[in-house]
């Protein structure tokens, strides 16, 4: 199948790997910043299929994951109003809150529906002309041109009973913070596709250059991923640190101009709480203010919702790479996929969730063994 076959040659991964063999001289720590990349890696094992010395840690790349607790205690708050169809993607719904989840209100008789777009609140909104619908709309700026959709036409149409819960991530000022902080051990990154796919990637370029590291726009298949290892330790052996696509196929510098005109009209940049993080500033969109009558935290008095996190949970620790999930004392035993501590478990795209979904928490004392082996080629690999 053309461009998913070639991207899980074996023969392939060998080359490569044998030429990170070759050229790497010193340890290096790479993160990737997105969850299907993480879901990946895990999924085949590609960090362990490493040379020793390169380890991968598991940035805040789960939209899921960094949306924190009190959102999720505010969209809980409105989901249990009378008068109210909440929407969400099936994802969320099982994202434990301080008081159960979206199921738990679901199954009380709240009316907690499942969209697969965006837009069916559209029509969900105007076969129920007398209540109140709401969309809770999360994710990175990927997900944000379908959600800067549905406010839009609301406006446009006049559907004054449907608003949006926003809770907007935006990728490159997480990668700032995490750059910053004192304890970080990230030498380069391997960037969000997706992500990338909507917005380009002309804005890590400033990020790259200020604290000279590396950043590779990186696709999901096991080659994506492998090679863009390879071309981040090229980078790091080099001295070099710039802003480079191995995902070349799907996107460009540019992104999708259309889709980010529809953004720009619809959301404006403010500071945004993340997840194990904190506040980052100006990492998030909020509705603009012509778009308030559709804001639901305007519509409905969740402002002053506030919640701690879990004391056991070390998520925060995990989504900044200084910690992975068989660190935690709870992974596999207080806190699994089917009775979750944390969103890093609750979603498909958590690195949690994956280190469980593949079997990482039945041999805890192992994690760093090789599950399996390429064998090494000669042959350093070039790939057009």
């Amino acid at each position: 199948m053309k461009y998913l076959d070639e991207y899980r040659d074996s023969e392939v991964a060998a080359k490569i790997l044998a030429e990170m063999r070759r050229i790497q001289t010193r340890p290096w720590v790479l993160m990737e910043v997105c969850g299907g990349q993480t879901h990946s890696i895990v999924k085949h094992g590609i960090d362990h299929l490493l040379p020793p010395g390169v380890e991968l840690v598991h940035g805040p790349g789960c939209p899921v994951c960094v949306t924190p607790l009190e959102m999720i205690d505010k969209a809980h708050a409105i989901a249990r109003c009378q008068n109210v169809i909440f929407c969400s993607f099936g994802d969320m719904l099982r994202v434990p809150g301080s008081d159960g989840d979206l199921f738990t209100i679901k199954s009380l008789g709240g009316d907690v529906r499942i969209v697969y777009s965006p837009l069916d609140c559209l029509k969900i909104a105007r076969a129920n002309p007398d209540r109140q619908v709401v969309f809770f709309a999360i994710g990175f700026e990927t997900t944000a041109p379908a959600n800067a959709m549905l406010a839009w036409r609301a406006r446009e149409d006049k559907v004054n009973n449907l608003s949006l819960l926003v809770s907007h991530v935006l990728v490159p000022p997480a990668l700032e913070a995490i750059l910053s902080a004192p304890d970080n051990r990230v030498n380069g990154f391997l960037g969000p596709g997706h992500v990338c796919a909507v917005m380009g990637y002309s804005e890590y370029e400033p990020i790259s250059a200020r604290f000279h590291v590396p950043i590779v726009i990186t696709g999901f298949e096991p080659i994506d991923i492998l090679h863009g290892v390879l071309m981040t330790l090229q980078q790091l052996e080099e001295g070099r640190a710039t802003v480079e696509n191995q995902y070349s196929r799907i996107l460009d510098r540019t992104g999708n101009l259309p889709a980010q005109n529809l953004i720009g009209k619809v959301f404006e940049v403010g500071d945004r709480k993340w997840r194990g993080i904190g506040s980052i500033p100006r990492s998030g969109y909020r509705l603009r203010p012509e778009f308030a009558s559709h804001d639901a935290e305007k519509i409905f008095d969740v402002a002053e919702i506030a919640t701690l996190e879990p004391a056991i949970c070390i998520s925060g620790e995990i989504l900044r790479g200084i910690k992975k999930p068989h660190d935690c004392p709870a992974f596999g035993t207080q806190c699994s996929p089917q009775r979750p501590l944390g969103a890093t478990m609750v979603s498909a795209e958590g690195a949690c969730a994956a280190y469980y979904a593949y079997g990482r928490h039945l041999n805890p004392q192992g994690m760093d063994a090789p599950l399996n082996q390429i064998e090494s080629a000669p042959v350093p690999v070039v790939l057009g």
